[in-house]
């Protein structure tokens, strides 16, 4: 029997209907991309006059969850600019749906990844060999080069801001 009515439809067309529900129920969860080294590198060392902002982040990580709302706040400060804000989050590549959970309860609308490259001893010192690996960390790159390195957190937005400023010149 159909569900909204009397009339007897067979089971095979309700259960031909489950390929369309979970496509349907796929789209409708938000998940956040998952990058590997090469594609990081890819979308940040671009050779144009964009100033690439990536800050490098987890969910887990409590200083990087406090310095987020600096990086919002540039991200508006300099949406006249050619400056592009990127999160890319230091979460297992199975949080996807988290992580998209925290960046829409939290309104935040900076493009974000999850980096997932594998041995973290193999490529941490290929993004930067000054880095020891801990979260938060900042990079800077322009014309296809990094030209800043910061790691650690932000005291404040202002400070963020103050170093984009700077590197814009």
């Amino acid at each position: 029997m159909c569900l909204f009515c009397s009339m007897k439809i067979p089971l095979r067309h309700y259960l031909s209907l489950f390929p369309l529900l979970f496509i349907v129920f796929n789209f409708a969860i938000a998940q956040t991309p998952v990058y590997n080294l090469d594609q990081f590198q890819e979308r940040i060392q671009k050779k144009n006059d964009t100033l690439y902002v990536v800050n490098l982040w987890a969910t887990w990580c409590k200083p990087c969850v406090e310095e987020l709302p600096y990086f919002q706040s540039a991200s508006a400060s300099f949406s006249q600019q050619p400056v592009k804000i990127i999160l890319a989050s230091q979460d297992m590549k199975t949080k996807t749906v988290q992580v998209a959970d925290f960046l829409k309860k939290n309104n935040y609308s900076s493009e974000t990844f999850i980096l997932s490259a594998g041995n973290p001893n193999v490529w941490i010192n290929k993004i930067e060999p000054k880095w020891s690996g801990t979260i938060p960390v900042t990079l800077l790159y322009k014309n296809g080069k990094k030209i800043y390195f910061h790691e650690g957190d932000y005291p404040d937005a202002e400070t963020l801001k103050k170093i984009i400023q700077s590197k814009l010149k």
